[in-house]
């Protein structure tokens, strides 16, 4: 017997061009999925545009309208269980999240990160990997834990770094290695192959002792 999608909900501030690889991937039938909400802090972010443009239901919460963070976090997990979500998926949602939402979530909650992480946690990672003189630059996706950008990694996806690459080449090229790895762990979870026991991230019953890496021009996993 086939079984029922797992119900997503997720969280964006910006733009949402992962958001819209979540959503190819729904309606392809390649991910297990059925995303029952996108939520954003900004009334103006385009992801809100890509989920309305895909038929699903758009809820803004914007943080200016609350006194502080663990208020305005309280709110927004209640928002969140309304959809009653088996996976929680942050795609540029960018907020700094309480202790409180992201223990309540624990195990259930994914977040990509654009370095390849432990490298370059917080902004501005790919100035910050062609200061270093870097040689491979990346992304990361990663459960989410109260230490930020330092939960359990999942799958990285590796660019090498070209002697002539400014900032905004650099981005664009990890950018499409972001839309190919954040809809295959999204799918391992919705499979029930991917799981979080403790502080360690488990891939088919086995634990994930180093991020499954890929290149742009490795095929991706099954």
């Amino acid at each position: 017997m086939k079984a029922a999608p797992l119900p997503v909900v997720v969280l964006v501030s910006g733009s949402g061009s992962n958001l819209q690889a979540v959503i190819d991937g729904q309606r392809s039938g390649e991910l297990p999925i059925v995303i029952r909400a996108v939520i954003s802090n900004r009334a103006d972010a385009y992801g809100l545009e890509r989920a309305r443009a895909a038929g699903i239901t758009t809820e803004t919460l914007d943080h200016r309208e609350f006194p502080d963070r663990e208020s305005y976090d309280a709110a927004l997990q209640q928002r969140i269980d309304a959809h009653t979500p088996g996976l929680v998926v942050l795609a540029g949602f960018m907020r700094i999240l309480t202790d409180g939402l992201v223990e309540h979530f624990r195990g259930r909650m994914l977040n990509i990160h654009p370095s390849l992480l432990p490298a370059f946690r917080g902004l501005h990672t790919h100035r910050r990997a062609l200061e270093a003189g870097h040689e491979q630059h990346g992304c990361s996706v990663h459960f989410v834990t109260p230490a930020l950008d330092a939960g359990p990694l999942i799958i990285q996806g590796v660019v090498c770094v070209l002697p002539e690459d400014t900032e905004e080449q650099l981005a664009a090229r990890v950018q499409q290695q972001e839309h190919r790895i954040y809809p295959l762990a999204v799918r391992w979870c919705a499979e029930g192959r991917l799981r979080l026991d403790g502080d360690t991230a488990m891939l088919d019953g086995r634990p994930l002792e180093a991020p499954v890496r890929i290149g742009p021009e490795t095929p991706l996993p099954a």
